[in-house]
């Protein structure tokens, strides 16, 4: 079954962006081409079973297994040594990701308390966006009464698009309530 999002962005988001852009091909449209999902958790280096709570917190947001990430370098100040776990992150692509990205927009982003729209400034160069998440029990997966500690998480979304103007035009198409840039400043 083709997610819900993915239709909308064959039938009607490819159509508009090739209208504004004036694209002669389909495949000139931007695109995103996976989500990655990065939550760090730094008192895993202390205790693995911080990690392992949100390694099945992230399971269950995702749909898909995470991968746990270990410490590269030591850092004596953060009491880190080399290889220990601090965190664990997840790569969406196909009808996983769309089916990720319709709950982020319709579902997990409305519950954030006085959540008056996303930065319009988190791109980079290339046209990917990143969003920094303060708490995962927005997800309605995540049993609240069962989270031992509350984490964050960054959402990194892989655009190919050729510049932050086209990201910023596909993603207002998929309905990201990006924040108006005069509202934001005040």
């Amino acid at each position: 079954m083709t997610p819900r999002l993915l239709e909308q962005y064959r039938k009607t988001i490819i159509p508009e962006l090739s209208k504004k852009f004036g694209y002669k091909n389909v495949m000139q449209a931007p695109r995103v081409l996976k989500i990655v999902i990065n939550m760090g958790i730094g008192a895993g280096a202390q205790d693995i079973k911080f990690v392992e709570q949100g390694m099945a917190d992230m399971g269950n947001i995702a749909g898909q297994k995470p991968v746990m990430t270990r410490a590269k370098k030591a850092i004596a100040n953060f009491k880190i040594r080399q290889g220990l776990p601090i965190g664990c992150k997840v790569t969406l692509r196909g009808n996983r990701m769309y089916e990720f990205l319709d709950r982020l927009l319709n579902i997990a982003l409305p519950r954030i308390r006085d959540f008056r729209g996303v930065s319009p400034d988190s791109f980079d160069q290339k046209g990917n966006y990143s969003i920094g998440i303060k708490e995962q029990s927005i997800f309605p997966e995540i049993d609240v009464d069962k989270v031992q500690k509350i984490q964050g998480m960054d959402i990194i979304m892989n655009i190919k698009s050729n510049s932050r103007e086209e990201s910023y035009e596909l993603l207002k198409l998929f309905g990201m309530p990006f924040a108006n840039k005069e509202k934001q400043g005040k």
